[in-house]
């Protein structure tokens, strides 16, 4: 056949079929974004106006904790048994869980705390006193039900001996889904925050 015949149409299909194949078997991403992004939001807030001031060597320094792998991104983990985990559907933290946990043990410590709260720029990373840590769990128990959260804190003062201590919470959750868990989390993580601000407050 004459290629000159050939309408421009019928030239372009075999590119349009190999295309839709391709797409049927790759996900090249959505642009669309997700409904909402969730956060983590503290019950202690620093009042408005309210000013500390110390020596920049008696300032606390919390610094963002290490987390495994499946925390690493801003999804909602869920432990299906002990070798599995998923994700929960349409989920998607603003940030992911380091960073979120570390904003909420910075405000709960600043409100309920005599702390001078600094991160580790303001800092110029030279403070006396450092929470570290590691953010174990944070996700969803679905063989319990539950949002679970496992930091385990190490703070660390001047020539003084390090601590490490395990703190852990629990709240249920009525579905596994975006909103549920997401709540469920956030009280989980409050009372992580307040234990640990409290821990801080008795050692002075």
């Amino acid at each position: 056949m004459n290629q000159k015949l050939i309408p421009p149409i019928l030239k372009s299909l075999p590119l349009a079929i190999g295309c839709a194949l391709l797409s049927a078997c790759v996900s090249f991403g959505s642009a669309e974004a997700p409904p909402s992004l969730l956060v983590l939001s503290s019950d202690a807030k620093v009042a408005d106006g309210v000013a500390k001031s110390a020596l920049q060597k008696d300032a606390l320094i919390i610094v963002k904790p290490v987390v495994p792998r499946k925390l690493d991104n801003n999804r909602i983990a869920v432990q299906i048994d002990e070798s599995n985990i998923a994700y929960v559907k349409e989920a998607f933290w603003a940030d992911k869980p380091a960073r979120l946990m570390q904003s909420l043990l910075t405000e709960t410590i600043a409100a309920k705390t005599g702390w001078l709260v600094l991160s580790e720029v303001e800092s110029g990373g030279k403070a006396g006193s450092y929470l570290s840590g590691t953010l174990t769990e944070f996700g969803i128990d679905a063989r319990t039900d539950e949002a679970v959260i496992i930091y385990d804190a190490v703070r660390q003062r001047g020539g003084s001996a390090v601590e490490k201590k395990r703190f852990e919470a629990r709240s249920p959750v009525s579905a596994i889904k975006a909103e549920q868990a997401g709540a469920a989390l956030n009280i989980a993580a409050n009372k992580v925050a307040n234990d640990i601000a409290l821990w801080i407050a008795a050692k002075p």
